[in-house]
């Protein structure tokens, strides 16, 4: 299960208030209209999708929104939740056998979760599983990797477009030096392509692209904790011994939080 990550709009929000700030502290309500130039607008985004177009193929352009879409959400799925389904699985397996974990998938959404269970349940030696399951990682890392290219990608070329609007500017300013009392606004409207390049790649692309690659190594770290779950539960393994192994995976603050909930679980239990 995914659900929406409010930190990368407020992020944005916030990154927005502070240039808007900027301008009005200096300008006021005028300098607002200072900083509205729609050609400049328009050079940015349209080379920046030239750009891209020519760098990607239309499989991968088509991921962009996607993409984007995915800086948006992050997934729910808590350590501590995962450690104790394995635990519940690992005392079946070895009550009732690895069969009876079938009936335990219907619970499980996660489908990384419910592909390694079905692997034990069909008797696939730990080597083979291993194997499997890091192959997948390796396509989900490949695939993460493709589709975040795009929006670095975008981070670079960006102010490099916006720098191409500024020399434009430039040139055309350059042309009507006839005129002196016409430099500053030009020189003013050549500058803000360099702005808005510079804004979308250090507000927009850049971040999200960082924010896109810690998911990536924190979905590939609780895959890894899932791969070890499987292997102790398809082995046999020993429900006390599998929850030493998978805490070590858990955060010196995740294990004081899950030792005063086992405390608390404890004294509830012994005080009814």
């Amino acid at each position: 299960m995914k659900k929406r990550d409010i930190l990368t709009p407020v992020g944005i929000t916030l990154g927005t208030i502070m240039i808007m700030f900027g301008i009005l502290s200096s300008g006021g309500t005028s300098g607002v209209q200072s900083f509205i130039q729609v050609s400049s607008v328009v050079i940015v985004l349209g080379g920046l999708m030239a750009a891209l177009i020519i760098n990607f193929n239309i499989s991968e352009i088509k991921l962009t929104f996607r993409v984007f879409k995915e800086s948006f959400h992050q997934s729910d799925l808590n350590l501590r939740e995962l450690i104790t389904l394995f635990i519940r699985l690992s005392e079946r397996a070895r009550r009732e056998g690895l069969l009876a974990l079938e009936s335990e998938l219907e619970e499980v959404e996660d489908p990384f979760i419910r592909k390694g269970i079905l692997l034990a349940v069909d008797g696939i030696e730990p080597e083979v599983i291993q194997d499997i399951m890091d192959a997948e990682i390796t396509a989900l890392e490949e695939r993460h990797q493709r589709g975040r290219s795009i929006i670095e990608k975008a981070g670079e070329y960006a102010p490099a477009w916006g720098m191409i609007g500024t020399l434009i500017g430039l040139v055309l300013m350059l042309n009507s030096l006839t005129d002196p009392t016409t430099l500053g606004p030009k020189m003013a409207v050549a500058l803000l392509t360099t702005f808005y390049g510079t804004v979308m790649a250090n507000l927009v692309f850049i971040p999200m692209a960082g924010k896109l690659e810690n998911k990536t190594e924190q979905e590939i770290f609780i895959k890894q904790i899932i791969i070890e779950g499987v292997i102790g539960v398809q082995s046999g393994q020993n429900p006390k011994i599998l929850e030493e192994k998978l805490s070590a995976f858990l955060s010196e603050e995740e294990k004081q939080e899950s030792q005063e909930e086992e405390a608390f679980v404890g004294e509830a239990a012994n005080e009814a």
